[in-house]
């Protein structure tokens, strides 16, 4: 696990519906959240839980049980951490030589590692072993630095980017560049991990977002697709969100099972026009997202659906349904960049 540094981390309804349909759609649908537009405030104190299948089935309750080992750290932290290293790559490997799904570098591991399923066996590459191990990492830091000034949960994952020695030098989390924005990363992928507790605020960006993708109704899918001249301007599923969110200057990830992780996630019934809506064959892990659209009220999303369709209205209500993000750009900012592998 390195103190500094990105882990190495090698896609209906009618498109006959109407302009003015989706104009009353995004109207009804602000004029019922407008109850709670300045009330989502802070969350209710708990256990913090985690979003629905924003953690892969398989490794979920480890990050549970062991995101729970000490004060400063919880489920959704460890999380985000997790995925920040490596994507929920178990055989990840950095040019730095950090291995694994929590990036250990040897050295690290030989001091923190731990045998988390008590086999005997301390293996750098066995998230059984390893999640563990990146939990225990973090409590031992939060020893390290506790009684300094601040926040104990940014101070630990200051020290997690720059050592201890440093924040205690500082009297909290010191002033680089690199450890500061590391600190607001893990942070706000947190908030994309954690089951949210109260209501959303809705997003400024939404009306934005959707006029752009308004703006693309008809146009032919294509795979691979983000809009550009050499492409005819067409889009696949992503490629046709990332753009909408660019045009409000919001920078998406390519695929859309990292836009998953650009925001918190409401629920089925609390859905508003701009939301991100995704769809998978495996209701348990998001990153098995093969689809994304964006939503805009009465249950129904823009969406570019497969080759040889069009960018058209669809209805969202299938079984394939996973779950919804509502994009912010802290969120947004703090995702790692990734290679597109899929056509989602």
């Amino acid at each position: 696990m390195r103190r500094a540094g990105k882990a190495w981390l090698l896609a209906g309804g009618g498109f006959g519906l109407c302009a003015g349909f989706l104009a009353l759609l995004l109207v009804g649908t602000y004029a019922a959240a407008a109850g709670f537009l300045g009330g989502a405030g802070s969350a209710a104190t708990g256990t913090v839980a985690l979003a629905k299948g924003s953690v892969p089935a398989m490794y979920q309750g480890l990050v549970q049980r062991w995101g729970n080992l000490c004060p400063e750290i919880n489920p959704a932290l460890l999380a985000a951490q997790l995925y920040q290293e490596s994507g929920w790559n178990p055989r990840a490997v950095s040019p730095a030589d950090a291995r694994g799904i929590a990036q250990f570098i040897p050295a690290t591991w030989a001091s923190y590692g731990v045998d988390g399923d008590g086999d005997g066996d301390k293996d750098i590459w066995d998230p059984k072993d390893a999640i563990p191990s990146a939990a225990s990492y973090d409590c031992a830091l939060a020893g390290d630095v506790r009684g300094v000034p601040g926040d104990p949960t940014s101070n630990m994952l200051a020290a997690y980017n720059a050592g201890p020695y440093a924040v205690i030098g500082n009297g909290g989390v010191p002033p680089y560049s690199e450890t500061r924005n590391y600190v607001r990363i893990i942070r706000s992928l947190e908030q994309s991990f954690a089951r949210p507790q109260g209501r959303l605020a809705p997003s400024r960006q939404a009306a934005g977002a959707i006029h752009y993708a308004q703006s693309k109704l008809g146009t032919p899918y294509l795979w691979g697709g983000t809009g550009t001249a050499a492409q005819g301007g067409r889009f696949d599923c992503s490629g046709l969100t990332q753009a909408a969110y660019d045009a409000v200057g919001i920078e998406l990830p390519r695929v859309a099972n990292d836009q998953y992780n650009a925001g918190p996630h409401p629920s089925r019934d609390e859905l508003l026009p701009g939301d991100l809506v995704f769809f998978s064959d495996d209701l348990t892990n998001s990153r098995a997202i093969r689809h994304v659209g964006i939503y805009v009220g009465g249950g129904y999303m823009i969406d570019a659906p497969r080759t040889g369709a069009v960018i058209r209205f669809d209805r969202i209500d299938t079984p394939d349904y996973f779950g919804a993000t509502r994009v912010t750009e802290d969120g947004a900012a703090a995702l790692p960049t990734r290679s597109p592998g899929t056509e989602a």
